[in-house]
């Protein structure tokens, strides 16, 4: 499972010209299920996200993590975190989940965050969405939470 995460003075997500979801300080999760994930990654990369120390402290140290800070996870699906580009010029979105489980995963993760931090906004999975933010730094970060390896039979 992949995020880009951006720390954001404020971000907003629009669906059709209507603000669907908007937090002011905090991160904006860009989130991407890739074919082999589940559950067990969606839990690490909310875990890790939850905790990443990005936030500035009194002496401006990056000391703080977003549950120190109680700013805001808005989070959008976006499955061409998978792109692949190694050929050619048209990118291929093979490793991307197909879109049933793209949007279980989506909807778990949510759910997860939604448990486990107070203030949390989302996209809508597979619509047309224009995000605007405010990048705070700028601090823009990837993670990826890999599927475990297929064992060999």
């Amino acid at each position: 499972m992949q995020a880009l995460i951006q720390r954001v003075s404020r971000a907003a997500v629009r669906i059709n010209h209507q603000t669907h979801g908007a937090i002011e300080s905090g991160l904006l999760v860009f989130l991407c299920a890739e074919t082999h994930d589940s559950a067990a990654q969606a839990d690490l990369l909310l875990a890790k996200i939850l905790k990443l120390r990005i936030f500035s402290d009194a002496t401006g140290k990056m000391n703080l993590s977003l549950q120190d800070t109680g700013g805001g996870l808005l989070i959008v699906s976006q499955f061409t975190l998978a792109a692949d580009t190694r050929k050619g010029n048209r990118p291929s979105f093979t490793q991307a989940a197909p879109p049933d489980q793209g949007r279980a995963l989506y909807d778990y993760f949510v759910a997860a965050a939604r448990r486990l931090h107070p203030i949390v906004a989302t996209g809508e999975f597979g619509a047309d969405m224009a995000v605007e933010l405010i990048n705070d730094g700028p601090v823009t970060i990837p993670l990826h939470i890999p599927a475990p390896s297929p064992h060999l039979e």
